[in-house]
């Protein structure tokens, strides 16, 4: 029986998600939460073999909490069941730990098929993304410039981009203001842009932000 975890700040997403599961004979859902703190805390008490994990809950960044989850449970295989489109959050996720990464728009075969696929050879990429994986070993030439980014500044750009504040971001980040300005600095470099409407408009256009 496989044993699965599901993370995800929308009930209805966990409870359709239980639904679908539950109609396959060797999947058991054992547990759920809604934030990344929940998570850590409930997944070390319990025999679990994947965490369906969405990457955008409140609390901890989706690439921190991989990180971690994968630091005190390295056994633990992690599939990205996210809103986000490969492009922008599915290299960092397998880099970071993660055992594979879909979308939510993904058919229900899918959702499953990667699951049995994780459970029994311990990672799943899409077609698309392996075509990206190879590219990247040939070049790194090719890079877009946000994926020439840090997990951080990737993330800190996002939240510039959904026009959240300095403060905001410092604040939910735990970074002092002086701190997250840094950043943004730095990502408008590493970005050749000097404003913070040059990099919302970058980011709408790539699909890294709702």
């Amino acid at each position: 029986m496989i044993k699965i975890f599901i993370a995800d700040d929308h009930e209805l997403v966990r409870e359709g998600l239980k639904k679908i599961l539950k109609e396959e004979h060797d999947i058991k859902v054992v547990d759920e939460a809604d934030n990344g703190d929940e998570v850590l805390d409930k997944i070390q008490k319990i025999e679990c073999d994947i965490i369906l994990l969405d990457m955008n809950m409140p609390g901890k960044s989706g690439l921190d909490l991989i990180k971690e989850l994968k630091t005190k449970l390295p056994n633990l295989h992690i599939l990205v069941l996210s809103i986000y489109p490969e492009e922008k959050y599915a290299l960092r996720s397998l880099k970071a730990g993660a055992s594979g990464y879909i979308t939510k728009d993904s058919a229900i075969e899918e959702l499953v098929s990667a699951i049995r696929r994780i459970h029994d050879r311990g990672r799943y990429v899409s077609a698309t993304l392996a075509d990206k994986l190879a590219s990247q070993i040939d070049s790194n030439s090719d890079l877009l410039p946000h994926e020439r980014l840090s997990d951080r500044e990737l993330q800190i750009m996002c939240m510039i981009a959904s026009n959240k504040s300095v403060k905001e971001i410092a604040n939910e980040l735990y970074l002092s203001i002086s701190t997250v300005n840094t950043y943004r600095s730095r990502i408008q470099e590493k970005m050749n842009m000097k404003t913070d409407i040059e990099l919302t408009h970058y980011a709408i256009y790539n699909n890294l932000v709702e």
